[in-house]
């Protein structure tokens, strides 16, 4: 498909594509932008890695709640997943296997990368969501199938956050576990809509984990 945010750009850093062992895919919040989600990375920077960030077309991804209907979130939702999975086959074809790329996502980032990866089952080399879940009115574990080869998953929100359910953080935790992944599901009271510290040492260390399986 053509939806919106295929022409979009892709922020970049770290090592060329053609260089790196590794890849982070990072997919930036409502309202925010791909550079954005390069400032966060240098917080898990490694000079090995390529760090790519797409941008969504006038800074969304998809227009309602995550938790609306899947209709009222089209075509962006669609055409958002297409991108994540666009990224995925450029570093493919740069010899970066799948299982030496991270997913990572803040908020509507998080949502559209866990729904990315649970969508498209097979060893990554781990899933990041800070404050998402996965996409919809309801999560019907059925409609997902598929194998993850016990890709680490790590899963980070408030108990309290106001756009992120915490049901819908552990119902997606649930249906990755029954994919096979390894999941690490960690909720912070009364943390505001945002990334701690302890967040980003989880992502350091599935990242450090990735390099160490590295040629």
């Amino acid at each position: 498909m053509t939806g919106p945010h295929q022409r979009e750009p892709v922020a970049t850093d770290g090592a060329p594509l053609q260089e790196a062992v590794a890849a982070v895919v990072l997919v930036h919040g409502r309202g925010a932008t791909a550079r954005s989600m390069i400032q966060l990375a240098y917080e898990f920077y490694r000079e090995e890695v390529a760090y790519l960030a797409p941008q969504a077309a006038r800074n969304t991804w998809y227009p309602n709640s995550f938790l609306a209907p899947v209709e009222a979130n089209e075509p962006g939702r669609s055409s958002g997943l297409q991108r994540l999975s666009e990224l995925v086959t450029e570093a493919n074809e740069a010899d970066i296997p799948t299982e030496r790329i991270l997913v990572c996502g803040f908020s509507q980032g998080g949502c559209l990368a866990s729904e990315f990866v649970a969508r498209n089952p097979t060893q990554y080399g781990g899933l990041a969501v800070f404050s998402g879940g996965l996409i919809g009115e309801s999560v019907d574990p059925e409609e997902y199938e598929g194998d993850l080869q016990g890709t680490p998953a790590f899963l980070g929100c408030s108990d309290i956050d106001p756009h992120i359910p915490e049901s819908r953080v552990h119902e997606t935790a649930d249906v990755l576990q029954r994919l096979g992944a390894s999941v690490d599901t960690r909720i912070y009271p009364g943390m505001a809509h945002t990334i701690n510290e302890d967040e980003i040492s989880a992502v350091s260390e599935l990242l450090d984990s990735i390099l160490e399986e590295a040629p």
